[in-house]
């Protein structure tokens, strides 16, 4: 058990679990960068401190300046939210080392999660289903790669075992190209993770960005909290979320929602995390698992009633979940788009001072966000200022209450992608529902 949980994050999400944390009376140790001084949880949080400058390798990826900050203010548990330390398995054993909670899994399951080919080993285990491949990672032996892509067939792709955001992945579409890609993604890998391993998978054509959120406690239990559809991306980010994933059958979703579930069971995992599939033809093929809180959690909050950051910080504290399977039900449906500070069609950052900050409001909407008229946007992090949730009874209706929100929502002073938005909800193969992972790129190619 513990009473003080020390935020290691800042921007929304810092916000966001320091309201989870004040719902269950816990005190708040807030650390920040010289560039976030004056943020809302830095005001709001019981203690703050200093943890070093702007620079992210400085302050907010500085290991010693965290735990020293948790020494000294007597925090007993730290909360990593997403991005930065959150999944770095490192850290998560220098904070048990410390005699700290870390408020997420353990090492070990951020260890085999985090290798795309041990995570792949595991899964098949459970009988999660997994992209066609081999579960280990490649030989050097240029003859025997070429033998396990023909076997697989082209299209195929070269991925880092311990690769993620976007980065460290090749397509081939011949086998006269596999050299190369290999030795470029092998390069990219060693300087990027500090792993050269890499794999190789099917690469499938038209996929949706499936996922599956789970929750699961230090007892031995867990549960699946429904489904989103992430496929909206651009050069893999995410920028519009949805759940549930439309057009799915229930029961299909309920038949791999239980694999995951079984998953975390085998592998002795605590804490919320989520499974990605790309989902083709009916099938679900898993890509990786997210070992920690996802930006697009309020979707599923909003479509289940489940306050995911609060059972988080329940399962981290040793309390058995009070939730059955049967008793996670998913009401109607819900959007998140996330706004950040960038030129709608360039999509270069855009710093600077906010002038005007007019949020939507009504029924069924929702903002998280820790800006606000006067806040300077700082040129050091990931552009994101906020996120726009709505929810409605049905597709339909969330779809008609998001596009009036985001007529409503007026950002000044800085660029933002809020005029993306407001043509993306609008374009009829998304409102259709079930487009596929290239669709934004496509769209955009095309506008």
């Amino acid at each position: 058990m513990f009473d003080t949980v020390l935020i290691a994050n800042r921007g929304e999400i810092a916000l966001r679990i320091l309201r989870a944390c004040r719902g269950l009376e816990l005190k708040v140790v807030a650390v920040y960068s010289e560039a976030d001084r004056d943020a809302p949880h830095v005001r709001l949080a019981d203690q703050a401190l200093c943890i070093g400058p702007a620079a992210p390798a400085r302050s907010y990826l500085n290991q010693a300046a965290i735990l020293a900050a948790a020494a000294v203010s007597g925090a007993q548990a730290i909360h990593p939210g997403y991005g930065f330390l959150s999944e770095n398995a490192g850290f998560v054993q220098r904070v048990a080392d410390a005699g700290l909670v870390f408020i997420g899994p353990s090492a070990e399951c951020i260890r085999t999660m985090g290798d795309k080919v041990a995570a792949k080993r595991a899964m098949r285990a459970a009988g999660v289903p997994c992209v066609p491949g081999p579960d280990g990672s490649l030989p050097d032996d240029a003859a025997a790669v070429q033998a396990i892509a023909r076997e697989i067939g082209y299209p195929v792709i070269v991925k880092a075992a311990g690769g993620g955001g976007g980065r460290g992945m090749r397509v081939v579409r011949d086998e006269a190209a596999l050299a190369e890609a290999l030795a470029l993604t092998r390069e990219e890998a060693r300087r990027a993770f500090g792993n050269p391993e890499v794999y190789i998978e099917k690469f499938l054509l038209h996929p949706r960005h499936v996922e599956i959120q789970v929750l699961a406690d230090a007892h031995g239990q867990a549960l699946w909290l429904g489904s989103r559809d992430c496929s909206l991306q651009r050069r893999h980010q995410k920028v519009l979320e949805e759940a549930p994933a439309p057009g799915i059958a229930p029961a299909a979703l309920a038949a791999v929602g239980e694999r995951c579930a079984e998953a975390c069971r085998r592998i002795g995992y605590c804490g919320v995390g989520t499974f990605e599939f790309l989902y083709e033809d009916g099938a679900f093929f898993f890509i990786e698992m997210n070992t920690r809180l996802q930006v697009e959690h309020p979707v599923t909050e909003m479509t289940t009633g489940i306050d995911i950051v609060q059972q988080q910080l329940r399962v981290a504290r040793g309390e058995p979940l009070a939730l059955t399977q049967a008793q996670v039900d998913c009401r109607g449906h819900a959007f998140e788009c996330r706004i950040n500070a960038e030129h709608p069609e360039t999509f270069a950052p855009s710093p600077g001072r906010i002038s005007e900050w007019r949020l939507p409001g009504g029924f069924g909407v929702r903002v998280d966000s820790h800006a606000a008229a006067g806040y300077q946007v700082p040129p050091y992090y990931d552009s994101m200022i906020g996120k726009l949730v709505v929810h409605g009874a049905t597709r339909a209706d969330a779809l008609a209450r998001l596009r009036l929100a985001l007529d409503e929502m007026h950002v000044g002073g800085i660029a933002t992608n809020l005029a993306l938005h407001r043509r993306l909800v609008r374009d009829g193969d998304f409102a259709a529902g079930g487009v596929d992972i290239h669709h934004l790129e496509r769209w955009l190619a095309a506008v």
